[in-house]
């Protein structure tokens, strides 16, 4: 079952709404997902629906609700995939967090479900590493997160565990930006880096051009398994 439901921010002087994909059964753990700058359109949608199958509440809050709710946009039509950018220009990633923050709280005191997990594609990679860093969310998995390395002095407050996946020929982050992360982040004792040879960002999209079968199955895998470890 979907439905929208209102989240309180964490001033509780305004609300955003959440897509909520529910399991069968009562849920045991929650997963938080972090949308791409396409917004939560039906892609993000679609993660949600396999983790409600897997036996999790999923969530995916519409974290461009300040500049323009209910954004849905296709990644593969050029017009769409411009307006994209210029969203990611506008948006506030330190009010992203916040939000995040606030969507864990809601599940936890109004659904009922305490452990909390989030996984996050592309800028929702990058805020899984930030949600990490600064909240006590439980477990985190950023696929292809942008901009890392100039978030790595965070890195020791990351208590629970992360896991990054990294497309090897990603054009947003390049063979330089991946090294500072494995230097940094190698030695981490709650942090887990899978590379992906001869991929590119957005490899694990759901729908479009952008999608590895091969590398998506790989790293969805290995994100059920982190989950199944750290929120069963």
């Amino acid at each position: 079952m979907t439905e929208t439901v209102p989240i309180e921010t964490l001033t509780g002087s305004d609300r955003f709404n959440a897509h909520v994909a529910r399991p069968d059964d009562d849920p045991t753990a929650a997963i938080i997902v972090i949308q791409e700058i396409f917004g939560v359109n039906a892609g993000i949608r679609r993660k949600c629906d396999n983790l409600a199958a897997a036996g999790y509440l999923a969530v995916a809050p519409d974290l461009f609700w300040r500049i323009e709710p209910g954004v849905e946009l296709d990644p593969d039509i050029e017009e769409e995939f411009q307006r994209a950018l210029d969203l990611m220009g506008e948006f506030n990633q330190d009010a992203g967090i916040r939000d995040i923050e606030a969507t864990i709280h809601h599940i936890r005191r109004e659904l009922g479900v305490e452990k909390v997990g989030a996984v996050g594609y592309c800028l929702g990679g990058r805020l899984a590493y930030m949600t990490a860093a600064r909240t006590d969310i439980d477990a985190s998995v950023g696929y292809y997160a942008v901009g890392i390395d100039q978030l790595l002095g965070e890195k020791h407050a990351i208590a629970n565990p992360l896991v990054l996946h990294i497309a090897v020929e990603d054009g947003f982050v390049d063979k330089d930006t991946q090294k500072r992360m494995h230097e940094a982040l190698d030695d981490h004792p709650r942090v887990t880096l899978y590379d992906y040879p001869g991929v590119d960002h957005g490899f694990a999209t759901e729908f479009g051009k952008r999608r590895d079968e091969e590398a998506a199955k790989l790293a969805d895998e290995r994100t059920a398994a982190f989950f199944d470890q750290h929120l069963r």
